[in-house]
């Protein structure tokens, strides 16, 4: 199991911003090593109780609240990323565990006793959380992400765009989803991640867009139909 605690940022920037920052970072950051000329894609799969509860935590704002999902960097891999975000006021808490493609496929499916089979306490917690509160697989989101790093403060910076997602098809290792764009594709979403406080060369950067943080999550766009038109 990895674990991560930071502080996060969110920016929502039209597509000429992102290029301007993203030049401007090119040159001053180390660019993620995944990176290609227009980054890598990205594929979760999201969870939630049938309640709806963390989506509901999330669009109310709750201070502790939690987001459960599979993660993929593509339909060929042979393992997903097993994750849970928890915001604990100011602080974002990451834990991760790596997961055979076998399970993860039985996850998608909501069958959970597989994570019987790993010794890792975050399985057996996570194991738990999903039966008590009956946890179901709820939408899937996909995007490109451009990603740069620094060494102080163990800064990432993230560039997330041409996001969309589906609520009907939780196939995460399918080559080919039905999927509908959920953010207009001029706008892309950033967001500066570090320990401690931001570096203020980074700041300024972004404060030159005149831009300030916002709230956006991706997984509360991939319910905009399920959630936000119901009859």
């Amino acid at each position: 199991m990895n674990e991560v605690l930071r502080q996060e940022k969110k920016y929502l920037l039209s597509y000429d911003q992102f290029r301007r920052l993203d030049h401007t970072f090119e040159q001053v950051l180390h660019p993620d090593s995944h990176n290609g000329k227009m980054g890598y894609p990205i594929r979760s799969l999201y969870f939630d109780t049938m309640q709806e509860r963390d989506f509901y935590e999330k669009e109310d704002g709750l201070e502790i609240r939690r987001k459960i999902r599979l993660r993929t960097y593509s339909p060929d891999s042979d393992f997903a990323m097993l994750e849970m975000k928890q915001k604990q006021g100011e602080n974002q808490k990451k834990r991760s565990l790596r997961l055979d493609r076998e399970d993860a496929e039985a996850l998608s499916r909501g069958e959970y006793s597989c994570l019987l089979h790993y010794t890792d306490s975050f399985a057996m917690e996570c194991y738990g959380l999903m039966n008590m509160l009956c946890y179901r697989p709820k939408a899937i989101v996909e995007y490109q992400r451009k990603a740069y790093v620094t060494s102080e403060n163990k800064t990432r910076i993230t560039f997330d765009f041409a996001i969309k997602a589906t609520e009907s098809d939780f196939r995460l290792f399918s080559p080919v989803l039905n999927q509908n764009p959920v953010l207009d594709p001029y706008l892309v979403v950033m967001e500066v991640k570090y320990n401690g406080f931001m570096l203020s060369y980074i700041k300024q950067m972004v404060s030159l867009e005149g831009k300030t943080p916002t709230s956006v999550s991706k997984y509360c766009l991939s319910r905009s139909a399920g959630l936000h038109y119901l009859f």
